[in-house]
């Protein structure tokens, strides 16, 4: 494959999180294989050269935390008894190129059923179809009644749960056990209740320290991380202690919460957008009141505990939680916006959805920078986002793993 130079007028470096000035970024076949100062480039003969002069050049995203089995619909539960698996593969793809259009070359899926993100994902890696890089957990682990089980009436079964149930370290170890044993490569569990679950307390913890410690310990076992959904304080507190590599959400969080996290290293992915949306949007689009209210409840708590992560220094990494009401892939680079009205500058959300989350998601070696050797995963943007932040809601590029798909 011949080189290719991508000519940078505005790059932003997430290696230091400063924006860089008349860059070339060479590429050969799927790898980056040099950046360097436009003045130091040489001749480009014999290169393909892509101009990007004017628009601003980032490393390809990363959202930390999507749902690719659903786009924003006000109550996607009520849909689930008429969806096969195959309705739900499909609309993993589709979704999937969504984020991809939008910039996001790697996602971390958080759960969807009956493992159809793996098998979309499967899928991209073999090169039988095209999208972005996809981590997927299979399905989320809850306990029974937890956020992730079905909320159904007792005569309505399903041969095929939105999460996999069990109750007790024995039970929840073999949900781990068989989520890996069918493809996972990350791990989800619903450590409190949820916004979306009927008849869950959003904040009431749903699984026990132990039950908690056996999934953290499985999965490492297996050299899995893991990702908790938690917004109630008791159940954070105790998956931080479990040994939790991520904390999702996270919007009740109490100083103790902030000190475990510090102390045990784990990462907030805050998914600001996700409550946002309901409240501003939920009602005309038929999202449940139970679940409006939920979701001001969660939201009145979340900005505390994000400036108090960005104080001590805490990783947060970029996830929006897409799917949720009204917070649609490909359209989920509202986050940054809101990101930085609760305090962060530009490039501090910039990095958060890159060098930020590649480390979350242990990739940094791969993904998440501009650098020599790394995959060839670049984005680029009309307008400065140091400037104006919608910036971000407008790529106009996009190449992954050396591939032009937008552009």
């Amino acid at each position: 494959m011949a080189k290719t130079a991508v000519k940078c007028s505005k790059m932003f470096d997430s290696t230091t999180g400063t924006v860089l000035h008349d860059q070339v970024i060479f590429v050969e076949d799927n790898k980056i294989a040099d950046v360097v100062p436009a003045s130091q480039a040489g001749s480009l003969e014999g290169c393909e050269v892509i101009d990007l002069t004017g628009k601003f050049v980032t490393p390809g995203l990363i959202d930390c935390h999507v749902h690719l089995g659903s786009n924003g619909e006000g109550n996607s539960s009520a849909q689930r008894p008429y969806q096969t698996v195959g309705d739900v593969t499909l609309n993993c793809l589709k979704h999937a190129r969504l984020d991809l259009m939008a910039g996001f070359t790697t996602l971390r899926s958080c759960g969807d059923m009956g493992y159809a993100a793996i098998a979309v994902r499967d899928a991209i890696n073999k090169g039988k179809q095209w999208g972005p890089r996809i981590m997927a957990p299979g399905s989320p682990i809850s306990t029974t009644g937890g956020h992730a089980d079905s909320h159904y009436n007792p005569y309505i079964s399903e041969s095929i749960q939105p999460g996999a149930v069990g109750d007790g370290p024995d039970e929840l170890k073999k949900c781990v056990r068989m989520n890996i044993k069918h493809g996972a490569d990350c791990i989800k569990f619903m450590a409190t209740g949820g916004v979306m679950s009927r008849g869950t307390t959003v904040g009431a913890q749903q699984m026990t320290y132990e039950e908690m410690k056996a999934i953290c310990d499985t999965a490492k076992m297996y050299g899995l991380i893991t990702a908790t959904h938690a917004h109630g304080t008791s159940g954070i507190k105790d998956a931080i202690r479990a040994g939790v590599t991520s904390v999702e959400h996270g919007m009740m969080m109490d100083e103790e919460c902030i000190q475990l996290m510090k102390e045990h290293g784990t990462t907030l992915v805050p998914t600001i957008i996700a409550a946002e949306r309901i409240i501003v949007k939920g009602a005309e689009i038929g999202t449940p009141d139970w679940a409006i209210a939920k979701a001001k409840q969660v939201y009145a708590r979340a900005k505390w505990g994000f400036q108090r992560c960005m104080e001590e220094g805490i990783p947060i990494a970029f996830g929006t939680d897409s799917a949720t009401p009204y917070n649609f892939h490909g359209k989920q680079a509202y986050e940054f916006e809101l990101m930085m009205g609760w305090g962060m500058t530009a490039l501090q959300a910039l990095t958060a959805a890159t060098k930020t989350a590649s480390e979350l998601i242990r990739k940094n070696d791969t993904i998440g920078s501009l650098e020599k050797g790394k995959f060839a995963d670049i984005a680029a943007f009309d307008g400065d986002p140091t400037e104006d932040i919608k910036a971000m809601t407008r790529c106009c590029f996009v190449m992954k793993d050396g591939v032009v798909y937008k552009g």
